[in-house]
């Protein structure tokens, strides 16, 4: 491997594949910006553009565009509340009350250096382990794909504080949400009231958009309306008098990002949990594990080097079943798999031995590199970026309708997403106003056709092999996943019971 990575790395110093990583970090930290878009949208508008490149150079500008465009959708779930991807949306719990606390630059700060921290660490398993872990997520089937899924459903009781029983409610109406359309098993229309538009189900983007951004714009109309918050800060010049880097963070949040980073990287070579999930599993374990969990939802930079570390080394780990083994988890590898098929990459084995081998490795060694640049740009560009608490909210209302609506129209060129997003957008500031979180809803909707689908196939396969018990026994992986299940719902509890303990004596 080490006489393919110098092989690698003279490839990759060439001045076409430096201008491809260039174009890539820059395009998709701003692709990741605009709400609804995020970077299968930006990898799909390169792919034209890509014919006329070196495979090392088109796949180092589509990998960089990957994992900047997920950074550039927390930049904006920082400064307003509107994630730009779904993998973003658990940054928006801590990441507002930052800038509202008047602490926006230290808040894209602590984004850039986690996202960068679990770039680099997604990137090393990917470089190291890529071969190993491809023969690994072929021993998962549906049964493990549901238990990942309900371990996501069990992070919700860690996201909803005091007020679980809402979050519980939240969560089991957002995969209600996810049932509509046709059964992706038996193909019957469900909750479609005759409507051809709703057979293909609600994509989870518009929700996601309508429940974090276009609610925040009803909150700020509303104070607007009342005369009081004219800016996102109550006091405009406290946005930027915030350090960028606070003594003593480096050293807080170090086993924060290195624990995410890992459990990322793992969520994220698991196909079909993507980003978001190990976002929410990573948030929740840090919230779970915290001495001062009541921080969380209030502005902890633990929370935001949680997520923000998690999702992005979960890129680097889905790509590892990608290129082993060409199965896509998301649509973003999806496309990735085009463009690997596009330039003569067929995945394999065969990628990392012979004459492939050294391009294989110059790619992933581009996705380090872009990680690098990507934290370069945004630590210099955190005082700037955090003027956005400043812009007035007369003027920014408008421009996050706008971003967002485009945003939205963009996914599949039709009016009901938009309508989708403003319904939900409705919805989330009613849930707001009434206590109940969104994050499990959008949880809920992201999960429940994981869990459906999955669930009923193994009942189809467990049929086959003796029953549900006998078939769960014969999978090891199944039963370490229930275990970790089991300590992560059990250790909350018997904490409780220690803590009542020590106060009756």
């Amino acid at each position: 491997m080490l006489e393919y990575l110098s092989i690698a790395l003279t490839s990759f110093m060439s001045i076409e594949v430096i201008i491809a990583l260039i174009v890539g970090v820059v395009g998709g930290m701003v692709i990741g910006i605009i709400p609804g878009l995020g970077p299968s949208v930006g990898i799909a508008l390169l792919l034209p553009i890509s014919f006329s490149m070196s495979p090392t150079a088109a796949l180092v500008m589509m990998t960089a565009m990957y994992t900047t465009g997920v950074y550039g959708g927390s930049i904006t779930a920082v400064l307003c509340h509107t994630p730009g991807t779904a993998a973003s949306a658990a940054t928006t719990m801590d990441g507002y009350e930052m800038t509202k606390q008047g602490r926006g630059m230290e808040a894209i700060s602590v984004v850039t250096v986690a996202s960068v921290v679990g770039g680099i660490i997604g990137g090393i398993c990917l470089i190291l382990f890529a071969p190993a872990l491809g023969k690994i997520s072929l021993m998962f089937s549906t049964l493990e794909y549901f238990l990942v899924a309900c371990f996501g459903v069990l992070v919700v009781a860690g996201l909803t504080g005091e007020n679980q029983a809402k979050g519980i409610f939240a969560a089991l109406f957002g995969l209600l949400i996810g049932c509509i359309g046709m059964d992706s098993i038996s193909g019957v229309s469900r909750f479609t009231f005759g409507q051809l538009w709703l057979e293909d189900g609600l994509d989870s983007t518009p929700i996601l958009i309508g429940l974090f951004s276009i609610s925040q714009v009803l909150i700020l109309v509303e104070k607007l309306m009342r005369g009081t918050g004219s800016t996102i800060v109550e006091d405009p010049s406290a946005g930027l008098k915030g350090k960028r880097w606070s003594k003593g963070n480096g050293k807080k949040l170090a086993p924060t990002m290195l624990r995410s980073s890992v459990i990322g990287s793992f969520v994220g070579f698991i196909p079909a949990a993507g980003a978001s999930i190990a976002a929410w599993i990573s948030y929740s374990m840090a919230k779970r594990t915290s001495k001062n969990p009541e921080e969380y939802g209030k502005g902890s930079i633990v929370g935001i080097a949680a997520s923000e570390s998690a999702n992005n080394a979960a890129c680097g780990g889905a790509m590892i079943p990608l290129f082993t083994l060409g199965i896509p988890g998301s649509p973003v590898t999806a496309i990735l798999y085009g463009a690997l098929l596009m330039h003569g990459l067929q995945p394999g084995s065969d990628l990392f031995i012979g004459s492939k081998a050294p391009t294989t490795y110059a790619i992933f060694l581009g996705y380090l590199f872009a990680n690098i640049l990507m934290g370069i740009i945004g630590v210099s560009m955190a005082k700037h970026m955090a003027r956005i608490c400043l812009v007035p909210n007369s003027v920014l209302v408008p421009i996050i309708v706008a971003l967002a609506s485009i945003g939205t129209y963009a996914l599949s060129n039709s009016m009901y997403e938009v309508v989708i997003m403003l319904v939900f957008g409705l919805l989330g500031y009613l849930m707001k106003i009434y206590g109940f979180e969104p994050a499990p809803l959008v949880l809920g909707v992201v999960l429940a056709d994981i869990l459906e689908s999955n669930f009923r196939r193994t009942l189809i396969i467990a049929a086959t092999k003796g029953g549900l018990v006998p078939y769960f026994f014969s999978r090891p992986i199944a039963i370490v996943i229930v275990v970790v299940i089991l300590v992560f719902a059990l250790v909350p509890v018997i904490r409780k019971m220690q803590a009542k303990k020590a106060a009756a004596n």
